[in-house]
């Protein structure tokens, strides 16, 4: 196929129009398609005339260009179903319109009119609902975006853009499902679809079990919600059968891989660091201090640090995934090389940024792991081969060997309560006897990573060091 494009005969710089295709298949073939797309023209002139981005826009109408995408994917299938019917010089303007209009609404052949909502409408309903309602956070109506862009492609892409929710089977389920996995296999077959994805965000390898489940457990809370309010009998969850239902929401983890005192202390010691990852190490090792998850982190400022009675500087917040139920502040003690670095950078770190992706911040955590030699060898399931597979601790490394590392030294500093045999495990009675303060988690905490404990002003500047 040659010269798919939008075809715009106003001169006109300001107002909307509605969109025309036209298509040229060398001599014979030029064709043209009215849309019912109507775009404002200022935020065409960041298109080419093909439907793609000029290069280096970062700011579009996204909206926009999933309408030309899906448009230009339907001329597509159309004019290629119609091409292997007849001779493509036969095709006429009547059968050009026919069969694109097959392909976006492939539920009116029955010259039927569909009344209600389709499934992708309603998934953004329910997921705006639920924010506006207090359901989940920012944070997880961000995941839940993810999931909506990775189920809108794959309706596209098997021309199911227009499903409803009751037509979503428990067959499309188990397909959506391998598409999570196998999404990665769809980039060069549909490069229109995934013309309008930042490329950091195109899938370039297998999802993982772990990935997919995720996943699969929001479109699931979706359709629950579904059949309480009445609008679906059962869930196509409740159809695929429990096993199989199992093996899909099934998430499997390895036992924990924490940082032992020794390769902790290698990365804060080391003096040959490379410029590029200066501010990696800094970052991770600051993660270390305060053991919190990635989503708390990324918002820490300098607003969030206090000074106690004691002269003992802290961190403060409220944790996003369990501030639905519990509005407690944490309260971390700082730790002394802790403190250099949140005076270095004041938690305005570039990297965090991005988390993921193939240069973001979990990504040079494992640059920064194997520079430092942390290569010992760690064990994790492989359910590929369904076989452990020992590895470098380098190639596993992530923002969430952080707070592991944390817990893991902290804990190797406590006495287990319990095991004087004088209460039971879980008894309150031992909660009464004790009740450590932000005092003595200090000192605990300072032990732990084997850094000086010291006092400070209200301006954190250092008082004493080395005694409390």
């Amino acid at each position: 196929m040659k010269g798919l494009s939008i075809f715009i005969r106003t001169t006109k710089k300001t107002g909307s129009i509605k969109l025309r295709f036209r298509l040229r298949d060398g001599r014979n073939v030029d064709l043209y398609h009215k849309s019912n797309i109507r775009a404002d023209l200022k935020d065409l002139t960041v298109f080419t005339p093909e439907g793609d981005l000029r290069p280096r826009v970062s700011v579009y109408n996204r909206e926009l260009k999933t309408l030309i995408d899906t448009e230009r994917l339907a001329i597509e299938r159309g004019y290629l179903n119609l091409c292997g019917k007849k001779d493509k010089a036969t095709i006429t303007q009547e059968e050009f319109e026919k069969a694109i209009e097959c392909e976006l609404y492939p539920e009116r052949n029955n010259n039927s009119v569909r009344q209600e909502s389709t499934l992708l409408e309603r998934f953004l309903q329910y997921i705006d609902d639920g924010v506006r309602d207090g359901l989940f956070q920012k944070a997880r109506f961000r995941h839940y975006k993810v999931v909506y862009r990775i189920l809108q492609r794959f309706l596209l892409i098997n021309r199911m853009s227009s499903i409803t929710t009751k037509q979503f089977t428990a067959d499309v389920l188990i397909d959506f499902r391998r598409f999570i996995i196998e999404e990665y296999l769809y980039v060069a077959k549909y490069p229109s679809v995934y013309d309008s994805v930042e490329t950091r965000k195109i899938p370039d390898a297998k999802r993982s079990q772990n990935t997919a489940a995720t996943k699969l457990k929001m479109i699931h809370t979706f359709f629950n919600d579904m059949v309480e309010r009445g609008e679906l009998d059962k869930s196509p969850f409740d159809l695929v059968g429990k096993q199989r239902k199992r093996v899909m929401m099934r998430e499997q983890y390895d036992e924990p891989v924490c940082l032992t005192l020794e390769e902790f202390e290698r990365i804060l010691e080391k003096d040959d660091m490379p410029q590029a990852l200066q501010e990696t190490r800094d970052c991770f090792l600051l993660q270390c201090a305060f053991g919190c998850r990635i989503s708390d982190f990324m918002r820490l400022s300098m607003k969030k640090v206090d000074v106690n009675e004691d002269g003992i500087p802290y961190i403060h917040y409220v944790a996003l995934k369990t501030v639905k139920n519990d509005h407690e502040e944490k309260r971390t003690p700082i730790m002394r090389y802790a403190l250099d670095i949140i005076k270095k950078w004041e938690f305005r770190f570039p990297i965090l940024k991005y988390v993921s992706g193939k240069s973001g911040y979990n990504a040079k955590i494992k640059q920064l792991l194997k520079y430092c030699g942390i290569d010992r060898l760690v064990t994790y399931f492989d359910p590929e081969t369904n076989d452990n597979k020992r590895v470098p601790l380098y190639e596993v490394g992530s923002s969430k060997l952080c707070r592991k590392t944390f817990v893991d030294l902290i804990n190797k500093m406590q006495i287990n309560m319990y095991l004087g045999g004088l209460h039971k495990e879980g008894s309150d009675a031992v909660k009464r006897y004790t009740n450590i303060g932000l005092k003595e988690r200090f000192i605990l905490y300072s032990v732990a990573f084997n850094q000086p404990v010291y006092t400070v002003d209200k301006e954190l500047n250092i008082i004493k060091e080395g005694e409390m």
